[in-house]
């Protein structure tokens, strides 16, 4: 038997909101319900404040679920909305921090970024973590792209995170990388149909509440543009720089300085540019074409004053290797993509 939305929703309108007395869907706390075969999601949007009182709301909820016909795997996520202005307290009170904080435990955050979909950014993040953690460090990667998160695929990780206390999220690990993705939450084939606050509720919990551990250099891959992400974790979170990632091409280059423009408002420094798919060689006879242009964000960052960090080229195996969950710097140690990114990653630890 098939579980039907209606039947989620019904289930749903027997879990009462302790606050209110009104049942979680007629409260407007059940969002973004889902039921994929046989699988029931649900997000419960609520008061910070009372994130530890809802927490029993949740476990009501997910159990729910599981009593409904044909769902054998329920998924309930606490997330918060803004927190309202508080009412005067003339009690002496801990000041709130100014602006972005550091996470404990982690030494640099780097965001890899690009104005423009498709230029290989989420790819160039794999690549520079492998690259990282082979050189011996502690390294983290971050999949803010929650619309598009597709670094579980890349780095060969499956599988659900595991929140032993209900508050901290433990993430996943391979090829020496700790990585943390909406994307290991949801079904290859789901969309995350989110507005901007559970977008950015779900990105600070990604970031505060993932036990990261010790960790010498958290990347971020950032989604294309300049949106609620960027700003959500300029905003929260210390940036110790970004790297823009565009191909040569005019187009791409256009998104990119808009990028670069947005970096500099959020006054987040621009460690470099890196040119992708600047070149491609044919297998067959060896003949270098510039598929998209040449020299684009060599010209770019030079009139920024940044460095260009590589140009890499439009290489087959690059995408091979990424499809199967191995990047080439680990799979293909030795080859000229993978010497480039190693390098990248060297200059970018060297900063």
């Amino acid at each position: 038997m098939t579980a039907t939305r209606d039947a989620v929703l019904a289930a749903l309108k027997t879990v009462k909101d302790p606050a209110g007395g009104q049942d979680i869907v007629t409260a407007g706390l059940a969002r973004a319900i889902n039921v994929d075969g046989s699988t029931a999601r649900c997000v419960l949007e609520v008061d910070p404040s009372k994130a530890d009182a809802m927490t029993a709301v949740r476990d009501a909820a997910e159990a729910a679920l599981r009593a409904v016909p044909g769902v054998e795997n329920a998924s309930v996520v606490l997330t918060s909305h803004s927190t309202p202005t508080p009412p005067p307290d003339l009690k002496p009170r801990r000041a709130e921090p100014a602006g972005p904080e550091r996470i404990p435990g982690i030494d640099r955050i780097i965001a890899i970024a690009s104005g423009k979909g498709g230029v290989g950014k989420s790819t160039v993040s794999a690549n520079l973590a492998c690259a990282m953690a082979s050189q011996g460090k502690r390294v983290g990667l971050l999949d803010a792209d929650v619309y598009g998160p597709s670094q579980p695929r890349m780095l060969g990780v499956s599988g659900r995170p595991a929140s032993p206390d209900g508050k901290t999220i433990l993430p996943l690990r391979n090829h020496g990388v700790t990585m943390m993705s909406i994307g290991l939450m949801t079904n290859d084939d789901q969309a995350v149909v989110w507005r901007g606050p559970m977008l950015m509720g779900a990105l600070q919990q990604m970031l505060m509440q993932v036990q990261w551990g010790a960790l010498d250099v958290l990347l971020v891959d950032l989604p294309p543009g300049t949106g609620d992400v960027q700003m959500t974790l300029a905003q929260k979170a210390h940036l110790d720089g970004a790297v823009i990632v565009s191909t040569p091409q005019d187009v791409a280059l256009m998104d990119a300085r808009k990028g670069i423009d947005m970096f500099r408002q959020l006054k987040t420094p621009l460690l470099g540019m890196i040119e992708n798919m600047a070149t491609h060689v044919c297998s067959k006879c060896g003949h270098e074409e510039h598929v998209f242009g040449h020299g684009g964000v060599a010209r770019e960052a030079e009139k920024l004053g940044v460095p260009l960090l590589a140009e890499i080229p439009l290489d087959l195996n690059i995408r091979i290797t990424s499809d199967g969950g191995a990047p080439i710097v680990v799979s293909r140690p030795d080859s000229a993509p993978a010497e480039a990114f190693q390098k990248i990653a060297r200059d970018l630890l060297a900063t």
